[in-house]
C-alpha cells in the first residue's frame, strides 16, 4: 500500500483544522478497549463540515480513480455505522448503487444484514472513515462475499499505518486498503507545530512508533 503524497498533505491539514485528530499528552485518552492513548481519531466529524467533507470524497474517488479506476465497480458499500454516510457520499460523487452491512443482522423481517441490492458477482467497494488494523473491515467484506458480491479493495480516510501485522492480515484476507492519509503525515504536517510543543510532539512519536510498548509503560 502507498500514498498519494498530495492527498495525504491535503487530507491532514483538513483533518487538522476541523479538529477530526485530537491530542491529550496529560490525561490521555481513553479508549473502547480500556487501553490509552494520547491520540484519538474522529473522522465522523468530516460529515459536519461541508467543504472539507466535498474535497475529502473527491480526493477519495481520485485516489480510487488512479489506483484501481472507477468503471472497475458496480457497487459501493458502508459498515454500520460510520461506513453509511462516507460510502453514500462515494457513491453519489460516483454515480453508483450503494449498500451498507449491518453488523449483525436485524433480527426481524427477512433478518437481513445487508441493505439495499447486491448484485451476485458485483464488485464492490467498501467505504469506512478509516482502518486501525484492519480487523474490523473483514466481517463487512465476508458479509459482501456471502451475499455473492466481490470485495477486493476497502477505501478510508484515515489509515493508523502503525501495527505491522495489519497489512499482513489485509493482505491475508485479499483486500487492498485505499486510504488518503496516515500518521506520517499528520506528524509531517505544517500545522503541528502550532498546535503541539516538541516534547507533546515526542510522546505522540514515541506512542506510535510502538503502541503496545507505550501503553504498557503509560496506561496503569
Amino acid at each position: 500500500m502507498s500514498v498519494n503524497q498530495s492527498h495525504a498533505a491535503r487530507t491532514a491539514e483538513i483533518l487538522l483544522d476541523i479538529k477530526a485528530i485530537s491530542f491529550n499528552t496529560r490525561d490521555y485518552f481513553r479508549l473502547a478497549s480500556g487501553k490509552c492513548s494520547p491520540v484519538y481519531v474522529d473522522c465522523r466529524r468530516i460529515i459536519s463540515f461541508p467543504k472539507a467533507r466535498t474535497e475529502i470524497i473527491r480526493m477519495m474517488v481520485d485516489l480510487i480513480r488512479e489506483r484501481v479506476g472507477t468503471d472497475y465497480f458496480q457497487n459501493i458499500a458502508g459498515g454500520e455505522t460510520a461506513g453509511i454516510p462516507f460510502s453514500a457520499l462515494v457513491a453519489n460523487e460516483m454515480n453508483l448503487p450503494m449498500t451498507y452491512i449491518r453488523k449483525k443482522p436485524k433480527g426481524y423481517g427477512k433478518n437481513a444484514r445487508i441493505e439495499g441490492l447486491l448484485g451476485s458477482g458485483e464488485n464492490t467497494l467498501l467505504v469506512e472513515d478509516l482502518a486501525t488494523d484492519g480487523g474490523s473491515k473483514f466481517s463487512f467484506v465476508d458479509a459482501i462475499r456471502q451475499a455473492g458480491g466481490i470485495c477486493q479493495y476497502s477505501s478510508v480516510v484515515f489509515y493508523y499505518d502503525i501495527f505491522p501485522e495489519a497489512n499482513r492480515k489485509l493482505q491475508e484476507h485479499g483486500i487492498e486498503l485505499l486510504f488518503l492519509t496516515n500518521w506520517e503525515a499528520i506528524l509531517n504536517s505544517r500545522n503541528i507545530k502550532t498546535l503541539l510543543s516538541s516534547n507533546e510532539i515526542n510522546i505522540v512519536s514515541t506512542f506510535l512508533e510502538n503502541p503496545a510498548d507505550w501503553q504498557k509503560n503509560n496506561c496503569g
